[in-house]
């Protein structure tokens, strides 16, 4: 069994750990008038959200909702920046390192160091070494989530009893004993906890190799069509018996006919860009020079956009994509 990890309350509420967590949760909105607010004694609000998880009195604030419609349509639940965003940041700062350590090298959602560019890469090690893919993906994962299921999880990793205790407000902060609400900063760490039960089976009872996962999608590989059709079966009754969860979609597949994975789709000698994700970055770099030259967005805004953009194109294959977007013009206009 794994370590169990105590004495950690100490460290969540110094006033160290909560000034980086405040810098950390105003990152890309200083100019929103809650945190304006906030800043005008940045000291004392840290000190009044110390106080309160030191003497137990802090609750998860009730959620506003909004709806979003890229990547795709969500739901997304809403937190104040104070205290709430700002106590999850301090709750990460502690414990991602603690969770990081469990997880497997192939699970590449919300981990320094991995992301989908580096997903994309290893699974084209293993388009090119492997002739058939087993993919999958969970319905509705984040409002899947088993609240109850979750805790225990946690509770197998974390014996600190005040650090237990917050994680268990948050945790069971949506109400209907199910939902971790996609918007929340520790949401993406504990659906990577959640599904790192899964992979562990797979690399512990299974010995699976060619396997790897982002976030809800996943994939392994293998030369046996006959053997992964198999695995789906086992995961299939794995994520519902251990997890309380289903596919939304499972296929096995000769990977000749291209692995479509984190916005790529991969074949054994190239990359390219899925269409849907072609058009977003279309959409988004339509405006930006005149939303610029109009005063808009701000400077700082259009190169995060371009940079993005950039980021996404020179992975693949996208020579005549990135013509068509003219591009070059908008990284000159991009480096000043």
């Amino acid at each position: 069994m794994a370590k169990r990890h105590g004495n950690l309350f100490a460290r969540i509420v110094s006033r160290e750990n909560l000034q980086l967590a405040y810098q950390k949760a105003r990152r890309g909105k200083s100019r929103m008038p809650n945190v304006q607010r906030f800043e005008r004694d940045v000291e004392g609000n840290l000190e009044v959200i110390r106080r309160s998880l030191v003497e137990g009195t802090f609750t998860t604030a009730g959620y506003q909702t909004k709806r979003i419609f890229e990547p795709k349509p969500r739901e997304i639940f809403v937190l104040p920046f104070a205290p709430d965003r700002i106590v999850q940041h301090a709750l990460m700062n502690v414990l991602a390192p603690i969770w990081d350590a469990l997880f497997i090298r192939d699970s590449y959602a919300c981990r320094r160091g991995c992301g989908p560019h580096a997903g994309s890469r290893r699974a084209m090690e293993f388009v090119r070494r492997y002739p058939y893919c087993f993919q999958a993906d969970i319905r509705k994962f984040y409002p899947s989530i088993d609240q109850g299921i979750l805790m225990g999880i946690v509770e197998r990793k974390i014996k600190c009893a005040e650090t237990l205790a917050l994680l268990r407000d948050i945790i069971y902060s949506y109400p209907g004993g199910k939902n971790v609400p996609i918007g929340n900063y520790t949401s993406q760490w504990l659906g990577n906890l959640y599904l790192n039960e899964l992979d562990q089976w797979l690399k512990h009872s299974h010995r699976v190799k060619a396997y790897l996962r982002y976030c809800d999608d996943f994939c392994v590989f293998g030369s046996d069509k006959a053997q992964l059709q198999e695995m789906k079966e086992a995961i299939r009754t794995f994520l519902a018996a251990r997890l309380g969860l289903e596919f939304s979609r499972a296929e096995v597949f000769p990977v000749s006919q291209g692995l479509d994975f984190l916005g790529y789709r991969h074949f054994q000698h190239h990359i390219l860009l899925r269409k849907r994700t072609a058009k977003r970055l279309r959409r988004r770099l339509r405006n930006l020079p005149s939303a610029l030259a109009q005063g808009h967005i701000t400077l700082e805004h259009y190169r995060g956009s371009v940079a993005s953009a950039h980021g996404w194109l020179k992975h693949a294959n996208t020579r005549n994509l990135a013509v068509s977007l003219n591009l070059e013009r908008l990284l000159e206009v991009a480096r000043g």
